[in-house]
């Protein structure tokens, strides 16, 4: 594992990038709101998409004086437009020529609760750059206006118990393009942390798999 200060226009965010022997793709988490790169749901996930042979990049979306400020005010953790460009100019940064052994790989996005609608709107605006998203138990209600550009192959993954967010997605998917492959997947017995036993390794699963068919090696 490898810590990193990546440029995200003026500010730097503290990242993570565990890499296998010969990576097909690199996939960027998008972590969602009061988190961070050391979310453990999102570390498990990583580790078993680096085992399936997928660079793993986690950040933290805000810098540290941003979080404790959120913390006071909660003003950023929604503020959609501003996550989405950070995440893609890390995707642009994984793509380029300074990050080295990324450079050229195929990115995927996997976005958590918030972080996922800051993925399908990084996805919309960056539709040669991104091959493919997973959102776990996602809100792309907060990217209603971009959901009908998203043409990466979107996994829409949530809990069967997380009913509201559940009915948000089903909403979502609707609004989507219905030629691009999207997919809503529902995870039984399952709620919105997936905490219960088996259900993030069902995460990981269905992450791992749409991402083995839809990011080109």
């Amino acid at each position: 594992m490898t810590v990193l200060h990546l440029p995200a226009g003026d500010v730097r965010l503290e990242g993570e990038l565990s890499e296998p022997v010969r990576p097909r793709g690199v996939i960027v988490f998008a972590h969602g709101s009061g988190s961070g790169r050391n979310s453990p749901r999102n570390k498990q996930v990583a580790a078993d998409l680096t085992d399936q042979g997928f660079a793993t990049l986690l950040f933290d979306l805000l810098t540290r004086d941003e979080e404790l400020d959120d913390l006071r005010t909660s003003h950023l953790r929604f503020n959609v437009p501003l996550l989405a460009g950070r995440l893609s100019r890390v995707v642009a940064w994984a793509r380029s020529e300074g990050a080295s052994t990324l450079a050229h790989l195929p990115v995927g996005l996997f976005g958590a609760s918030t972080g996922a609608a800051a993925a399908l709107v990084a996805a919309a605006r960056n539709p040669d750059d991104v091959a493919a998203v997973v959102s776990r138990g996602g809100r792309p209600d907060l990217a209603a206006h971009a959901l009908e550009a998203v043409k990466a192959p979107t996994l829409l993954i949530v809990g069967s118990l997380d009913t509201e967010v559940l009915a948000l997605n089903e909403r979502s998917l609707e609004r989507m393009d219905p030629d691009a492959g999207h997919r809503l997947a529902v995870v039984k017995g399952a709620g919105h942390l997936f905490e219960e036993p088996g259900a993030l390794g069902e995460v990981a699963r269905l992450s791992a798999e749409w991402f083995g068919s839809n990011v080109p090696e």
